[in-house]
């Protein structure tokens, strides 16, 4: 944390903008200061990049008529969270800016003009030879008025600006005091007992960049326009817009592979039923499209990647791929540890150990009661009239000791092995969809290599008891992965390359993410969700933008708040055993996002 770097001394060696260029060699007033200037000797400096806020401010607030609105820039607040400005720069730049009012951290880029929203902004760089700060101080402005002198004087400079700065000495000792109110207020914001501005800044002075994404999913969405136009961060954002209905009735079993196959009773049990909740993405739609469609072609489409953040519906995405194709559903998950014999099955001791099928068939109890005589035959071919039961039942016990000792006698002593099939074996032979989650997490990076030749056109595979395995033309191999999680490793390319489709799994829309929680829950209180899902949004995306990377926030993690919230119906303790706790280990992490995200929501 760097509070003084915003006014560091290098911002006050820049030439200072019109009217008080002249001042750029001589910028001191002595005996002219803000009250927050605790100093014996009392003295104020004009600074460059305060005055050109200011003056934009200005300009923005009471425009002359000389520019245009695009021009003017604007600035607004998104409830008690964020200041949103959009600084026009001297460069011809637009700079937008996002800071947040919590713990003082910016979010900024640089535009050309007219702003492309759809694009990645340039960097914005607080150094000497790179940008100058003005953006950021400008943003900081409606915090700074609410200060009674700042306010004050920033209405007298107003005024020698509307007179036309007639009297120079006097409109620039003003703002002398305006820029010494701001300079410490910034400097020692954290020791000032009231008045001070919070400011977080990278010691780089690389500020983290505005995300497209973040615009688009209303993250960042003025919820009040202080003045101006926004071109870039609009009130109302629209979030992402929602996936297309797919009713379930026209995508269950609407994609078989062959009309000619029939499933066993057991094989109809492991297909997938999708669940009400559920909502189809277009994407699990296309996957299914593509296997149906080349099914008749040289190289059928069998091999699927599907990559995202955790909580995006990749596992219930594979499990809608088999109920689109009407295929039973079998999943093997990777570790750290996983070799190719985990794959692909392994030759394992026969460790039975005991009888567990007697050979022949005995009278039952019941058997016994009702036909002693009958019963006895059974067991000794003799026929007796006037046996009793409880003979029957003594030969019984008799019969069943012989046969055991009989079979034990003639066991050996050697060590019996027998091989036994994965589920990833069982659905290349039978032709299944087989999903194999989280492979980046293997520690040995040539596990997954092991499976180009099924994954190949030459369709067979090894297995370790000298088997052939052809796979089967209805196979469906569905790889699932997470890059972002903790020891995630890089996919092989020959591995990536023969995969027929990579799709990257996004976020759930609002809208989705809100019934898909509802559907899962049962909670009835759509309002309050969607409250939740925006601070879980807000949560994610804060880490993301602070490097912390020791936790998760995600459409799990909001299930469970949910759930926790329905117990004891209170969202705040309801999150700390949730979002919160998952978020991260360390205790000031924690306490950083349960003030800027969650608390700043809950108080509004």
């Amino acid at each position: 944390m760097a509070n003084y770097k915003l006014v560091d001394n290098w911002t006050f060696r820049r030439k200072l903008p019109e009217p008080f260029e002249d001042y750029t060699d001589d910028p001191v007033f002595k005996d002219v200061y803000s009250k927050y200037c605790n100093q014996p000797q009392k003295k104020s400096t004009l600074h460059a990049s305060t005055l050109r806020a200011l003056l934009a401010y200005m300009e923005l607030e009471a425009p002359s008529g000389a520019k245009t609105p695009e021009e003017l820039g604007a600035i607004g607040s998104q409830n008690n969270n964020f200041t949103i400005a959009e600084y026009p720069s001297k460069t011809g730049e637009l700079h937008v800016v996002v800071y947040n009012r919590m713990n003082g951290k910016f979010t900024a880029g640089r535009y050309t003009m007219p702003p492309d929203v759809d694009s990645t902004p340039e960097k914005y760089v607080l150094k000497e030879n790179e940008n100058s700060g003005a953006a950021l101080l400008f943003t900081l402005l409606p915090i700074a008025m609410a200060d009674d002198e700042f306010n004050e004087y920033y209405q007298k400079l107003k005024e020698y600006r509307d007179d036309g700065f007639t009297d120079t000495e006097e409109a620039a000792k003003t703002a002398a005091v305006l820029c010494d109110n701001l300079y410490r207020r910034i400097r020692y914001g954290d020791s000032l007992p009231v008045g001070g501005i919070k400011t977080d800044l990278p010691a780089n002075g690389v500020i983290p960049v505005l995300k497209p994404f973040n615009i688009q999913k209303g993250i960042y969405a003025p919820t009040n326009v202080i003045h101006g136009d926004l071109q870039v961060v609009k009130p109302g954002a629209a979030l992402k817009k929602a996936a297309v209905t797919i009713a379930s009735e026209d995508f269950v079993s609407k994609y078989i592979l062959s009309d000619t196959r029939t499933l066993t009773p057991e094989e109809e049990l492991t297909v997938p039923p999708l669940p009400p909740w559920y909502v189809i993405p277009e994407e699990i739609k296309r996957i299914c499209e593509h296997a149906k469609l080349t099914t008749a072609s040289v190289q059928p489409m069998r091999n699927f990647l599907l990559r995202g953040p955790s909580g995006t519906g990749k596992t219930e995405g594979s499990k809608a791929i088999a109920a689109g194709l009407h295929l039973p559903y079998r999943c093997i998950t990777c570790s750290a540890n996983t070799e190719i014999f985990d794959l692909l099955g392994q030759i394992l001791p026969d460790v039975d150990g005991k009888m567990t099928q007697l050979r022949h068939t005995y009278p039952t109890f019941q058997d016994i009661a009702l036909d002693p005589s009958t019963a006895y035959q059974k067991l000794t071919g003799i026929y007796e009239e006037t046996v009793s039961e409880d003979d029957v039942y003594q030969k019984l016990i008799d019969v069943i000791a012989a046969e055991m000792h009989t079979h034990y006698a003639n066991e050996t002593s050697r060590q019996n092995f027998k091989y036994v099939d994965t589920p990833l074996v069982e659905a290349i032979r039978n032709g299944y969809v087989i999903e194999i989650q989280e492979p980046t997490v293997i520690a040995n990076p040539g596990v997954l290599v092991g499976l180009n030749s099924l994954l190949d056109r030459c369709n067979s595979v090894f297995l370790p008891n000298g088997e052939i395995v052809t796979r089967h033309p209805d196979t469906m191999i569905v790889v699932t992965t997470n890059n972002d999680y903790a020891g995630c490793k890089q996919m092989n390319q020959s591995v990536i390359s023969r995969m027929n489709l990579v799709i990257d799994l996004e976020e759930p829309d609002e809208e989705t993410l809100i019934e898909r929680v509802l559907g899962v829950t049962g909670c009835s209180d759509k309002a309050t969700v969607r409250t939740m899902a925006r601070i879980v949004k807000s949560i994610s995306s804060y880490c993301k933008e602070n490097l912390i990377t020791d936790g998760c926030c995600g459409v799990r993690e909001l299930t469970s708040w949910v759930q926790s919230f329905m117990i004891c119906g209170d969202i705040h303790e309801a999150a700390r055993y949730t979002i919160l706790s998952s978020v991260s280990a360390d205790p000031d992490s924690r306490s950083e996002v349960e003030g800027s995200c969650l608390d700043t929501v809950l108080a509004a």
